[in-house]
């Protein structure tokens, strides 16, 4: 069993999982962008609190070329990092919204 066909299986255990998403996005990025947005999407809208979700979502919208998504989800993953607490997630949402602005 591939690790996608596992990820999916655990989907089917549990579709609401909110790591197993995440998972299956990060998964997908190596072989398939869109299914991979559809995944980091369905995070943004389902599961807003993930924290985890916000960078690498807004790289993606950034590498499609859609900067308009990238920055407002670049500005809500540093809303939501702080509303968390999550200093590390932060600093890191910070420092590459800073470099996605200077590109």
């Amino acid at each position: 069993m591939t690790r996608l066909e596992q990820l999916h299986a655990f989907l089917l255990e549990d579709p609401d999982d909110p790591f197993t998403l995440y998972a299956l996005a990060t998964e997908y990025l190596k072989t398939d962008v869109n299914q991979a947005l559809a995944y980091y999407e369905k995070l943004l809208a389902e599961h807003p609190n993930y924290v985890g979700t916000y960078y690498h979502a807004a790289r993606l919208y950034a590498d499609l070329g859609r900067a308009d998504d990238a920055q407002k989800t670049y500005r809500k993953g540093l809303e939501v990092s702080q509303a968390a607490g999550n200093r590390n997630a932060h600093r890191e949402l910070q420092a590459a919204y800073q470099q996605f602005l200077d590109e």
